[in-house]
């Protein structure tokens, strides 16, 4: 019986483009579990969008003298250019711009407020004389008081993750105009996360299936206590707050955004024409939803928004799992986009393959820890790894085989114990793989899957068919068949990782339609098979590119 799988993906504020960084973290393991479970043959909705209300648009609004929907457009056509290119899948990528967002969004601040979890209160909050208005908490920037680092914001310290409010900080500054803001009363709307704190405890502590550190960030916030948060402001870009009296406050984005996965699930919905089928994956208790992101948004996603469904009711699921990875560092520094140190995605795809973008960054994955990005890794990786040991296995057993076996998949006849232990170790494997994708463990399957292709490789040196053809034809046409065999189930453990290659390899072994129309099983080769002229899968890198890309690093923007 097939399973409904809801994956919701994390929003990218519309301020600028996609960097590596952003893609290792929180949208190629997204699209990794999606393809996988659409070949397993289960029901997949993959739905993320532009976040345009956050106060990183306003700001680059300002910098350029635009209008914020001026510049959330603009990145919303790059990031819809970037899943192109690099073959994200969603089944909707949307923007918080929508009526539908603004509707569920106050739908469930109603709710909520109606239900006593919502409540008004008086709320000290920054005010810039120079620039004579409230400032928004990305606004202000100052001293962390927990870790002592500069350039804090208002909401958040980068360096230590904890959650912030502007009277917090040290030293605290206007980021527009340096100046020193002073704080008055304003009244606001606050969520109740306080009443939520001994549930959300409860639930936290059966989520053993959760990684470490999602888990232990998680608990550790409940044992310290939530406090209730604001969750309007004092600004006029976002969603309205459907108050009288309110008119020039809006919801504040930390609390919006998040609604944007249920928002998102019903204009999908509407979309195929059938406005309730959202609620086969959100209330229905056999679905599971995860949640991918980056660990700077962990309590997003473990407290808040539980908190917010757990007032809401109506039977919404709770996330499943939230698989949320560390950070991608650049050359072994800290990634700045202010300082242009960041590898940005379209510059990348505008040069190169995505496939061998997607197979450094599934290899080395930050699931459990920070890795790294360097060009010298990248160019070693696509050389060595997917050109010489799976590229290179394929193209020579391939090309062998059209020109000597009538363009076709070679008749075996009784195999031998050489023969037949490699095809276990690739039903294993492919095994193996089923599960860890499963469990959302990405960087171990693609390494499982690659450690088939370096036996593959040397099964073939052995048998070395190439030789065996000339005194025994039999010999060669079996090994050949073997060997075929076993990568057409590479096609299939890497096609989440690697889906251009993948396909173009599911046309070359004579397959029509696409690799996940053929399902998650073993991809019997039947002798005869008529086979397409191979071309290569991966094309070899220069070194030289390395020192020329790492240049770049730190540089101006042209």
């Amino acid at each position: 019986m097939s399973e409904k799988i809801f994956i919701a993906v994390a929003w990218p504020y519309a301020n600028g483009g996609l960097h590596l960084g952003q893609i290792a973290g929180a949208y190629l393991p997204p699209d990794i579990f999606a393809r996988y479970h659409r070949t397993k043959g289960n029901e997949v909705l993959m739905v993320s969008g532009s976040d345009q209300h956050g106060t990183p648009i306003t700001i680059k609004a300002e910098q350029e003298g635009k209008s914020p929907g001026e510049i959330a457009a603009r990145y919303h056509q790059q990031f819809l250019e970037s899943w192109q290119k690099l073959g994200i899948s969603f089944d909707l990528f949307t923007t918080t711009g929508t009526e539908n967002h603004a509707r569920v969004t106050q739908d469930i601040f109603l709710t909520l407020l109606d239900r006593g979890y919502i409540f008004k209160d008086t709320l000290s909050q920054a005010y810039c004389p120079n620039c004579q208005r409230f400032l928004a908490d990305r606004y202000i920037e100052g001293t962390c008081p927990h870790c002592s680092s500069a350039g804090a914001r208002g909401d958040q310290c980068e360096a230590c993750g904890k959650q912030l409010n502007p009277a917090e900080l040290i030293e605290p500054q206007c980021r527009l105009c340096g100046t020193t803001p002073v704080f008055r009363d304003t009244e606001h709307f606050f969520l109740k996360l306080s009443a939520f704190n001994d549930d959300l405890l409860q639930w936290v502590k059966t989520r053993t299936h959760w990684r470490p550190n999602v888990l232990n960030f998680s608990t550790r916030y409940l044992e310290e206590g939530l406090k209730d948060r604001a969750i309007t402001r004092d600004i006029d870009w976002g969603v309205a707050v459907p108050i009288d009296g309110f008119e020039g406050k809006r919801i504040y984005v930390w609390f919006e955004a998040v609604i944007g996965y249920l928002s998102a699930a019903k204009e999908w919905a509407a979309l195929h024409g059938d406005g309730e089928k959202w609620r086969e994956f959100w209330q229905n208790s056999d679905a599971r939803s995860y949640y991918f992101i980056g660990k700077d948004n962990i309590p997003f996603h473990t407290l808040i928004w539980p908190a917010m469904l757990m007032g809401y009711g109506d039977n919404l699921n709770l996330p499943y799992d939230v698989p949320a990875n560390e950070f991608l560092t650049i050359e072994n520094r800290k990634l700045s986009t202010s300082q242009n140190w960041a590898v940005w995605l379209l510059d990348y795809l505008d040069r190169y393959d995505p496939d061998p973008l997607r197979y450094l960054l599934s290899i080395n994955m930050p699931e459990t820890s920070d890795t790294d990005f360097s060009w010298r890794e990248f160019v070693r990786r696509n050389n060595d790894e997917l050109v010489a040991t799976y590229g290179n296995l394929v193209h020579r057993v391939l090309t062998f085989v059209y020109r000597n076996f009538n363009e076709s998949v070679p008749e075996p006849d009784e195999l031998d114990d050489q023969d037949n232990k490699i095809l276990s170790v690739a039903k294993k494997a492919l095994e193996t793989v089923d599960r860890l994708l499963y469990g959302c463990h990405f960087r171990e399957a693609v390494r499982t899957a690659m450690a088939l292709a370096q036996g593959a490789n040397r099964y073939l040196d052995d048998k070395s068919p190439w030789k065996a053809i000339k005194e025994n034809r039999q010999a060669a046409a079996n090994s050949l068949y073997v060997t075929l065999q076993v990568i057409a189930q590479l096609k299939t453990m890497l096609y989440p990782f690697l889906p251009f290659s993948s396909q173009k390899l599911h046309e070359y072994l004579g397959f029509t339609g696409s690799v996940e129309s053929q399902g998650w099983k073993w991809q019997e080769l039947p002798p005869g098979q008529k086979l397409l002229p191979p071309q290569p899968l991966f094309s070899k890198l220069d070194d030289s590119l390395v020192e020329e890309e790492t240049k770049k690093l730190g540089q101006p923007p042209l």
